[in-house]
């Protein structure tokens, strides 16, 4: 994320609040009341983002995860496809001994 993109939605956080308020005014609760209200909204709001954020870190969804493993994926199909096919059957004639052993 940008430093321009936190300051925008910083600012639209900002915005969102007093559009609550102002609304809540109309609606006919006096300022504090629509004050109080307002903030019970943007406290909700920002507990169900960071929950929706947890959920995702623990998932290991987040965008710098993806990003590693496809980059695990691109550099190990690299290796993979400059081995010399001498190398590459000592590797999996090593893997199926592994295999022979655990089981």
């Amino acid at each position: 994320m940008r430093r321009i993109d936190a300051i925008g939605i910083g600012l639209g956080v900002f915005i969102a609040g007093g559009l609550a308020y102002v609304g809540l005014q109309l609606v006919g609760l006096d300022g504090q009341q629509a004050g109080i209200w307002s903030q019970v909204l943007l406290v909700s709001g920002l507990i169900g983002w960071l929950a929706t954020y947890a959920f995702r870190a623990v998932g290991k969804k987040m965008t710098y995860h993806q990003q590693r493993e496809q980059y695990e994926q691109t550099f190990f199909q690299k290796r993979l496809e400059e081995l010399t096919p001498e190398e590459l059957e000592k590797i999996q004639a090593e893997i199926e001994q592994e295999r022979q052993t655990q089981v």
